[in-house]
């Protein structure tokens, strides 16, 4: 039985990183993962409010590439699933 995450709601121009167009550089705005989700994304630099770059995705449910600064990082499906992410306003 899986329980709901209460903050599962999805704000305006907020998408999950499986849905973002490669090459799109974008600002983590929400994790939906629970606490060791959270450290494990953390280990990888991957935190509320950091800029990271999708570099590239493979089919049917496969792992999403990313780029964190200088580093490049593979995260599953299910993974990047749980990662909200919302454009960078223009300055």
């Amino acid at each position: 039985m899986q329980t709901k995450i209460p903050n599962e709601r999805k704000t305006m121009n907020e998408i999950d990183l499986t849905q973002l167009k490669n090459s799109k550089k974008v600002l983590v705005s929400r994790i939906l993962g629970g606490y060791g989700l959270q450290k494990k994304l953390e280990t990888l630099g991957i935190r509320i409010g950091c800029k990271i770059e999708k570099v590239s995705s493979h089919m049917m449910r496969g792992p999403v590439i990313i780029k964190i600064g200088n580093t490049r990082a593979a995260i599953g499906y299910g993974m990047a699933k749980k990662i909200m992410v919302r454009e960078k306003e223009k300055v």
